[in-house]
């Protein structure tokens, strides 16, 4: 992890298009602008975490809804 020392107004590069500067520091509290393209999603890390898990829950289906939907794909019994 790299650690840096920035005061207010000071910015941080993140390859050539991500600005990071510091607009605020009170007690523990740091207030952060970051300006991004639009193609890059920007998420508090909690919300992040919270958005992966949603997504491999709905990722990763019930062994009850498999064979429902196996039911549903299987053909048709035919009778000779």
């Amino acid at each position: 992890m790299l650690v840096l020392t920035r005061r207010s107004g000071e910015s941080v590069m993140i390859g050539n298009d991500v600005v990071i500067t510091v607009l605020e520091a009170r007690g523990d509290v740091i207030r952060l602008g970051i300006q991004a393209p639009r193609d890059v999603q920007v998420h508090r890390e909690e919300v992040y975490r919270e958005l992966q898990a949603s997504n491999k829950e709905a990722a990763s289906p019930t062994q009850d809804k498999v064979q429902a939907v196996s039911k549903m794909l299987k053909p048709p019994a035919t009778s000779d």
